[in-house]
């Protein structure tokens, strides 16, 4: 398969020479993603909030390479405050409940202090063969 590069239509894309997705062989791995609303060009304060968007954009991303969260293997968490990991939870088990990914939490700042979390995920886009 073909390298397939997928883009958000954000320009801090080009900027600094990014993806927010590359497809390579039977994986797609999304770029740190936000809770950025593109339809809305708005962040919610609310970092609960910010988790349901950030999963909306990597699903969006997914689609777009083929696949869906279903298929996440991995995943790695960012927070600059890590009193915000918790109350995430719920969000995280709705949707990675089913694929159960590898994961792996950072506590670190992010470009914006508006930003209250990132979040990375590599995807399978075809079936393992294995069962689980």
């Amino acid at each position: 398969m073909d390298r397939k590069l997928i883009s958000s239509g954000s320009d801090f894309e080009s900027k600094i020479g990014y993806s927010r997705a590359v497809v390579d062989g039977d994986y797609v791995f999304v770029s740190g993603t936000t809770g950025y609303n593109y339809d809305t060009m708005s962040i919610s304060s609310d970092v609960v909030e910010q988790a349901e968007q950030c999963f909306k954009n990597i699903a969006k991303a997914l689609e777009e390479a083929g696949t869906t969260l279903d298929k996440a293997v991995s995943v790695t968490y960012v927070f600059p405050n890590k009193a915000d990991f918790e109350p995430c939870w719920p969000v995280f088990s709705k949707y990675l409940g089913e694929a159960k990914p590898a994961a792996m939490v950072f506590i670190a700042g992010l470009l914006d202090d508006e930003m209250k979390l990132e979040i990375q995920i590599t995807a399978r886009i075809h079936e393992s063969g294995y069962s689980y």
